[in-house]
């Protein structure tokens, strides 16, 4: 089994969260899924986007990784839509197919969000957190990541939390 998987949720597929992405994963130690390629319907009471990419895509998960860490840009203080949108469907293993939900249980959880600068906003995390403690995921912890004025790369600063992260995921 792959022990790491990267969850890319940002609305532009090359922006600086897949440059936050690109620097954790220098060594393809982990894959990388995209959720832009994917069509993930809302939630829906009725279970009315059952046949769209988010059940098989959490069979593939479940099945392969040990560790899941959610990369996400800051929009208006909180996660992405498209990763909102993800989280909320998580429902679906609460409700439709909860023998695949039991199987989040022991699992682990990152998260590593980005902006234009080391503003994230105290809270930002709680939705992780509490969603992993709802579905007996362990929260291994979170990285902020931002990035410098003048060259737009990832500040120094913040290089050294992310290969803290990485040196904690290969660990």
């Amino acid at each position: 089994m792959k022990k790491t998987v990267i969850i890319q949720a940002s609305s532009q597929k090359l922006g600086n969260t897949n440059k936050v992405i690109n620097y954790l994963n220098s060594n393809t130690d982990f894959d990388i899924i995209d959720l832009f390629d994917k069509k993930i319907g809302h939630f829906s009471y009725e279970f009315k986007n059952a046949d769209d990419d988010f059940i098989p895509l959490m069979e593939e998960i479940i099945e392969k990784y040990d560790t899941i860490v959610f990369a996400t840009p800051v929009y208006w203080y909180t996660m992405s839509g498209i990763l909102k949108v993800f989280f909320d469907r998580l429902s679906d293993l609460l409700h439709y197919k909860k023998e695949l939900g039991r199987k989040m249980r022991g699992k682990k959880m990152a998260m590593i969000s980005n902006s234009g600068g080391n503003d994230r906003r105290k809270g930002f995390e709680m939705p992780f957190v509490e969603s992993a403690k709802y579905l007996g995921m362990d929260y291994i912890g979170d990285v902020h990541v931002w990035f410098d004025e003048d060259t737009n790369e990832i500040h120094h600063e913040a290089k050294a939390k992310i290969n803290e992260l990485k040196n904690s995921l290969l660990n």
